[in-house]
């Protein structure tokens, strides 16, 4: 074969791995196609604040182990960072950006007093200063505690918390969507869709291994959304794939064709 002959089969071939991922997102393309859609369930209303059925998944499970740690864009599924307990309940979202690698989440409340990561309260009487380093490559917030004469330096926080993926009906939650577990602080973002999730209003959260997802198991958790996805975005994937059912119902939904949507079986 010539080198433009190779080269356009390995494009080919490249242009199918991808179309593969996209239209079968959490499940195989064998299992969707003969199988009847989870019992459907009407849209909570969208608001920054929700309470909503959560599960998990991991990239070892038998429907997902054709597709590796992969999502449904083609991207790696990145587990969210440690559990960060810290009483951040505001009540207006903050902006994030769209990268992984976020430096700043800009949160605006007057009314709201974060509690601090690990400054021992000072004794009544004792002054507290405070100096605040931050940079684009690296963060460092200290905090000088002075108390009768003597100074001690405390670290407060350091890199920004690591976004995890999750997988959800992207007409609830479009693609992209950013959302904080109020319970835990950790941070996920949609970039999957699976069979179990189209008309039902739960979010699977990626995790890196069997053991944490089963620990986690099926949990009603509280949640902020910080960014909402772009529902036309979400709409424009998943069109062209309406041959399968469950991406069908997502895209009827998108469509406001709710009815259809709850009608498809």
């Amino acid at each position: 074969m010539t080198h433009a002959e190779l080269r356009s089969l390995a494009l080919a071939v490249l242009a199918a791995f991808i179309a593969i991922l996209l239209f079968s997102g959490c499940e195989t393309t064998t299992s969707i196609s003969t199988r009847a859609l989870p019992a459907y369930e009407m849209p909570i209303a969208k608001s920054e604040f929700q309470h909503i059925r959560t599960t998990a998944y991991t990239h070892s499970e038998s429907d997902h182990t054709q597709f590796g740690a992969r999502n449904a864009l083609g991207g790696e599924l990145h587990a969210a960072g440690p559990a960060i307990h810290r009483a951040e309940n505001i009540k207006r979202a903050g902006t994030i950006s769209d990268s992984d690698d976020v430096d700043v989440i800009n949160v605006s409340s007057s009314d709201t007093k974060l509690e601090k990561f690990s400054i021992d309260k000072p004794k009544k009487g004792t002054r507290v200063t405070t100096t605040v380093t931050t940079t684009r490559t690296t963060k460092a917030t200290k905090a000088t505690v002075v108390t009768r004469g003597t100074k001690r330096a405390v670290a407060v926080s350091s890199k920004p918390p690591r976004i995890g993926s999750a997988a959800a009906d992207w007409s609830r939650w479009p693609v992209g969507t950013t959302f904080r577990l109020l319970s835990t602080g950790q941070m996920y973002r949609v970039e999957d869709y699976g069979w179990a999730l189209s008309g039902r209003n739960t979010i699977d959260l990626y995790m890196s291994n069997r053991s944490d997802m089963n620990t986690w198991g099926a949990r009603q958790e509280p949640i902020q959304v910080l960014h909402w996805g772009d529902a036309q975005q979400s709409l424009q994937i998943l069109q062209s794939h309406t041959e399968h059912k469950h991406i069908k119902r997502m895209v009827l939904e998108l469509q406001g064709r709710n009815e259809e949507a709850a009608a498809l079986q």
